[in-house]
């Protein structure tokens, strides 16, 4: 089975060397890596190129999970991603090896957390928003239009007779936006 290795460091000042080098005393062939880029990032060169690399029947090795990503969600979703194209997976210091019965077990109960992780952020969301509502508070993205904005644009709709998407075009909005607003403030559309 092939080896593929992924390194990576968030600072310029550290060194790949460690983990390189743990990477080829574990069999992998080729190393993609990046260097002086943060965990947070989705999208990496160095991850990017190895996750374009592996095909069907090999397998990916990072030196640390934290190395692959510092959320369990995305952590999750790149391996549930490469279970789906038949690579396996393997983390030398945590030692998780999805090609063992006991890789997979631990992928499954890390799958299993990010998931109760996933359903606690909702419900958190869900009473924060139900108590900022309570309030009185606005809840959402902020309007595209001020409230004098809207009012211009209603009056050259209604009163001069001008198009939605005119005016949408006159305040750099989509004209769907104007249109939607216009309906929640309950104001027929005209043209």
């Amino acid at each position: 089975m092939l080896k593929i290795g992924y390194a990576r460091v968030s600072t310029e000042e550290q060194n790949l060397d460690l983990q390189v080098r743990a990477l080829k005393d574990a069999g992998c062939r080729k190393v993609f890596m990046d260097h002086g880029v943060s965990g947070q990032q989705a999208q990496r060169p160095g991850l990017d190129q190895a996750l374009a690399h592996l095909v069907s029947g090999q397998q990916l090795v990072v030196w640390r999970l934290d190395r692959l990503g510092r959320s369990l969600i995305n952590l999750i979703t790149l391996l549930d991603d490469l279970g789906s194209r038949s690579i396996r997976f393997q983390s030398l210091n945590e030692n998780i090896d999805t090609a063992s019965s006991g890789g997979r077990l631990v992928f499954h109960m890390m799958a299993a957390l990010a998931e109760f992780e996933r359903s606690l952020i909702s419900e958190r969301t869900r009473a924060g928003m139900a108590a900022a509502r309570a309030q009185g508070k606005r809840v959402g993205r902020p309007f595209a239009l001020s409230q004098d904005d809207y009012s211009e644009a209603r009056r050259l709709i209604e009163q001069e007779g001008l198009r939605v998407d005119d005016v949408a075009q006159i305040f750099q909005v989509h004209s769907q936006t104007l249109r939607r607003m216009m309906r929640q403030d309950n104001h027929p559309l005209q043209r």
